[in-house]
């Protein structure tokens, strides 16, 4: 009787140190099972937390929720920066025309346009990039599409390229990328990805059109349009930089 009270009595204290050294753990914030998750999770910031925002708030910036979201910066991907002066291109349009920057008589900016055919994000901005050339054409910054992807798939060749643009009613040259050298000279990874040049042919914004890609009533944030207006009020655009959201542009295979 004696040894079984001894053993309880062991079993007790046992028990009491271990439900010490759990609380201890928690108030001294060493992770436990219950706190290893939240402990390594980065604080929420500004479009890099996944989920509805905290207290009903809204989130800036591009939408992330999973979208395929460049990920490199402008110095990892190696085309221009901001403030750099973008070379002029001559491109074979889907009306058989050649295109360049120098095509366009006292253009006041570009708009820039790395797009292509297949991708869902693309689709989602055709209209959108159709009301922006309709709207800021005329005023001297005419949108200019470019398809970088690979010929090699049938769907993004230039016969492709030409059956789309006239279901859509495209109002913008669409222009091929022979040989893929112009999509690396200006960094574009994603389609869409625009770069809207100055009259100088600086590069004065890098990114997405606006901050809602799957829903045009939703858009809180126009970035192409408020750095254009920038421009005309004779500021610089802020911000000058978004990650462009899109499918990976397709290369050749070597």
């Amino acid at each position: 009787m004696k040894k079984i009270s001894v053993l309880l009595a062991i079993i007790g204290l046992s028990a009491s140190v271990l439900v010490s050294c759990k609380n201890e753990s928690k108030t001294s914030g060493e992770p436990t099972a219950e706190n290893q998750e939240h402990k390594g999770e980065r604080p929420p910031h500004d479009g890099d937390r996944k989920g509805p925002p905290p207290h009903g708030g809204e989130r800036k910036g591009p939408p992330r929720g999973g979208l395929p979201e460049q990920t490199k910066t402008l110095e990892e991907i190696g085309g221009y920066a901001i403030g750099d002066v973008a070379t002029d291109f001559n491109l074979k349009n889907v009306d058989g025309s050649m295109v360049s920057l120098d095509s366009f008589e006292n253009a006041k900016g570009y708009i820039v346009t790395f797009t292509c055919n297949e991708c869902p994000f693309s689709v989602l901005y055709e209209d959108r990039l159709i009301a922006l050339n309709n709207e800021y054409a005329p005023k001297g910054y005419p949108v200019i599409a470019i398809n970088p992807n690979s010929p090699a798939n049938e769907k993004e060749g230039y016969e492709a390229m030409q059956k789309r643009s006239e279901d859509k009613g495209f109002t913008f040259p669409y222009l091929v990328d022979e040989g893929q050298k112009i999509y690396p000279q200006y960094g574009a990874v994603r389609t869409p990805h625009v770069f809207l040049l100055d009259a100088e042919r600086k590069v004065q914004y890098i990114g997405t059109i606006d901050d809602n890609s799957k829903s045009p009533e939703d858009v809180k944030v126009n970035y192409v349009k408020d750095a254009i207006e920038a421009l005309e009020k004779g500021e610089k655009p802020s911000p000058n930089f978004t990650k462009a959201i899109g499918c990976p542009v397709k290369a050749s295979k070597a």
